[in-house]
């Protein structure tokens, strides 16, 4: 008998610790759908493309053999008139080895921007190094002919 009253005394206890429970659980927060323009082009034919989150991220390996013009978006989804050039820069390398530079990196991106483009030729097996970037991106490579 005293073990079911002390179990009730002991709920209500941890309920009035907490609040009683009548407090109202914060909104969720918002998320959207909303991707790059860049990531919902159909993909052409020999093209990469890689999206994330955020960083640090190590995508790969991926084999390259030749020209590309590589490009990359960000977005703010909870902010879509952002001024990237107020944010921390995206920075974007090639490595032979995950999360690793070495002598061998190749510099894709440093910029505060919300898009880039570049072209550059590429040749042998790289990870896609992201290490700087507060927001959601994609970046695309498309083989030049």
């Amino acid at each position: 008998m005293h073990l079911r009253v002390t179990l009730p005394l002991a709920s209500a206890f941890v309920l009035a610790a907490c609040g009683g429970g009548t407090t109202t659980p914060p909104p969720p927060i918002p998320t959207t759908s909303v991707q790059p323009a860049l990531a919902t082009a159909p993909k052409a034919r020999g093209e990469i493309v890689i999206t994330g989150d955020a960083s640090p991220a190590s995508h790969g390996p991926y084999r390259f053999d030749g020209d590309y013009t590589v490009r990359f978006e960000q977005i703010a989804p909870e902010d879509p008139n952002l001024d990237f050039t107020t944010a921390t820069s995206f920075v974007v390398s090639l490595d032979r080895r995950a999360e690793i530079a070495d002598g061998a990196s190749i510099a894709l991106f440093d910029a505060a921007r919300a898009k880039q483009t570049r072209k550059l030729r590429i040749d042998g097996r790289f990870y896609v190094d992201v290490s700087f970037g507060d927001y959601p991106y994609v970046i695309r490579f498309t083989p030049r002919t």
